[in-house]
């Protein structure tokens, strides 16, 4: 059975930092694609970075290319995000995802985005 438990969230100031955890356990095949969606208040929740567990391919929507970055460990038994020169708009629950197809996992959708974790909050203000 997949556990993914995110951490690293937190309240920073405008500018500065984080970086968030996604540790995966039960990996099989049906977690080649990891992504990560946050979910801002009031707003639907968006997949906005995704790696290929296989090879470390990445893919990011546009809105945070450039700001946002994610990675997995060699042992690939944690998928980080690095979220640089946070903005207020960036507050959100972010959460990791696992599906078996990249970038599909991306979607959210039931069928390409099946094992969530619990969500770590992200507030940026000054």
């Amino acid at each position: 059975q997949v556990q993914l438990v995110e951490s690293g969230g937190g309240s920073v100031q405008p500018g500065g930092s984080l970086r968030l955890s996604c540790a995966v356990s039960g990996a099989t095949s049906s977690t080649n694609c990891m992504a990560w969606f946050r979910q801002a208040p009031g707003k639907e929740r968006e997949g906005v970075a995704g790696i290929y567990r296989g090879d470390g391919r990445t893919h990011y929507v546009d809105s945070v290319r450039g700001r946002f970055t994610i990675s997995q460990d060699n042992a690939k038994s944690t998928v980080f995000l690095q979220i640089d020169s946070l903005q207020p708009e960036d507050t959100a629950i972010y959460y990791c995802a696992a599906g078996p197809r990249f970038p599909l996992c991306m979607l959210g959708t039931r069928a390409e985005s099946h094992d969530w974790g619990q969500g770590t909050q992200v507030t940026v203000s000054s």
